[in-house]
């Protein structure tokens, strides 16, 4: 069952919504929204080096993740803008409904997904 125009509509409105977000956090901690090199400061007050680098650790992981969520969300626009949102990238079949709302960026379907 395809998706409606209503529920892609809405779908892109999220997406959207979501790209702001990701592009705002990534803005917030330094990082460009297309990767590259990414600086982090860290307060001069940190007791030892060790936990300064620990920190920095944990903020380049984040950042890492924001990265990939705002390529998974700019791909689901892609999908949307060529009118493939939906379709299953390995099998093409559609992906359930209720499997985009949950995961609006899914690329598989859940079959596909699980052979993973």
């Amino acid at each position: 069952m395809a998706l409606s125009q209503e529920a892609l509509s809405e779908t892109r409105h999220r997406l959207e919504a979501e790209l702001d977000e990701v592009t705002k956090e990534l803005s917030e901690y330094g990082a460009t929204p297309g990767g590259g090199s990414i600086r982090v400061s860290l307060d001069e007050g940190f007791a030892d080096a060790a936990q300064a680098t620990s920190e920095r650790a944990k903020v380049l992981s984040f950042v890492e993740g924001l990265q990939q969520r705002l390529t998974d969300v700019r791909a689901a626009l892609d999908r949307l803008n060529r009118g493939q949102y939906g379709r299953c990238d390995r099998c093409g079949e559609e992906i359930n409904p209720e499997r985009l709302e949950a995961v609006p960026t899914a690329r598989l379907c859940i079959r596909c997904a699980q052979k993973r």
